[in-house]
């Protein structure tokens, strides 16, 4: 039989997609391929090897599909993230699980000054903060916490179940959680800033959409808005004056139900106590309403003053979200969520926060730009793809072998057509997990 291909690759998965739909789309490609028919072959030899009896046992819906190449994925990405998913093939499948317990890469970009009852931009905004006094020295300073070991809250948005419900599930409904969501011990190799980006020089923005009534008090309740917001605030006063960090708090704790630009700048003081760059932003999003292509080619850069902004508004000024936002590199341990690193990192600056990118750079062995195939691929055509999954798959099993599962589906399975002897078959009439 000619030389059958499997075992774990990697692929870059691109943003708007499911992890489940990448691997429909790649079977696709695998199914009608030179490469994996002798896989098939196999799989077919199989099955027509099995006894009347095991056929009978099998008469389930799955059973009655059409054979596909076998595709697993080692840990899901979220339809917003890009980055590295890893693929197990074949018997390649049976390997995926050490991947859940790998560190993972990732880069991400945290927009601050709203929160979303999903911690990202997919979601529905369910408070608004005050930005202004969130800095570049601030965020490195709360980063800090957030090396090492410490506990982290999932996201109501997460796959993780409470008395037998989804969290998600939960989420969706509006209804409350019936017992506190608990924090788990995560561990950080490591964390750290990779790029301020000033308010307006971003293309990052907030979701359009505003949560209403029962999700509203449903995600004030459970993802502790007002909790964070009031006590984690407080971290504003480090690298401000007390009595104006406090009086700050106070007026943004009573903009968090807004849901337009229009609160950061209404409190002249707070302009006061906030660098001009980010004022002029504030301003120009929450008073520019219109803007006529002249104006858009004829008008300053935003750094040149609010006055003149105001009279000639650029696209820039009219579109661009006026909160800052920070590129943070991380290495984490399993199950850290990303999007709860936004939430909590934007309650540690004294404001809110929500994910706005994010992207997988690493996971285990496998890395984007070294030994990653790339989603484009695909659509070249299997004189491109081919030999490149096959390298991938033929270099795992050489460094790995090849499980005892695939090295002995040729025959092991095929002898079960055969009569098994009487002790072997009294053992398996008198257990509880195999028919009589």
């Amino acid at each position: 039989m000619a030389n059958i291909v499997e075992g774990v690759f990697a692929i870059h998965k691109p943003p708007g997609i499911t992890s489940a739909q990448v691997i429909r789309d790649v079977q696709s490609h695998f199914n009608p391929s030179s490469l994996f028919a002798p896989w098939f072959q196999r799989e077919h030899d199989i099955k027509n090897a099995e006894s009347n009896n095991q056929r009978n046992k099998r008469k389930s819906w799955k059973s009655k599909q059409p054979i596909q190449v076998k595709i697993g994925h080692g840990g899901t990405l979220d339809p917003l993230a890009t980055g590295v998913l890893i693929l197990g093939v074949g018997s390649g499948t049976k390997a995926l699980p050490q991947f859940l317990t790998c560190t993972k890469s990732y880069e991400t970009v945290v927009l601050f000054g709203a929160a979303t009852d999903t911690y990202d931009t997919e979601g529905k905004v369910v408070a608004r903060k005050a930005y202004e006094h969130v800095t570049k020295e601030k965020v490195e300073e709360a980063l800090v916490k957030f090396r090492g070991e410490f506990m982290q809250r999932p996201p109501i948005f997460s796959a993780i179940r409470v008395q037998g419900k989804h969290l998600y599930e939960y989420a969706r409904e509006g209804k409350e959680v019936p017992v506190e969501i608990q924090e788990r011990k995560m561990n950080v190799e490591k964390m750290e800033l990779a790029e301020w980006l000033e308010g307006g020089s971003h293309d990052s923005a907030w979701p359009e959409q505003e949560a209403e009534g029962a999700v509203k008090n449903m995600a004030e309740k459970v993802l502790h808005l007002k909790d964070e917001t009031e006590v984690k605030g407080e971290a504003a006063e480090v690298a401000g004056e007390a009595g104006e960090s406090a009086k700050r708090k106070r007026e943004a704790d009573s903009d968090s139900a807004g849901i337009t630009y229009t609160p950061a700048v209404s409190s002249p003081k707070r302009i006061k106590s906030s660098p001009a760059p980010e004022n002029d932003a504030t301003a120009i999003k929450a008073e520019v309403t219109e803007s006529s292509p002249k104006h858009i080619k004829s008008s300053p850069a935003p750094e040149n003053g609010a006055t003149a902004i105001k009279a000639e508004p650029t696209e820039m000024s009219s579109n661009a979200c006026p909160a800052p936002a920070a590129r943070i590199r991380m290495t984490v341990s399993s199950g850290f969520y990303v999007r709860s690193l936004a939430h909590d990192l934007g309650a540690a600056v004294g404001s809110l926060g929500l994910m706005a990118h994010l992207v997988r750079t690493r996971q285990g062995e496998f890395e984007l730009g070294k030994n990653v195939l790339e989603y484009s691929d695909l659509a070249e055509g299997e004189k491109v793809w081919g030999p490149k999954v096959k390298e991938m798959l033929q270099n795992w099993q050489g460094e790995h072998g090849v499980s005892e599962v695939g090295r002995e589906r040729g025959s092991v399975r095929h002898e079960r057509s055969a009569a098994k002897p009487a002790a072997r078959a009294a053992v398996r009439r008198n257990s509880s997990s195999d028919e009589g």
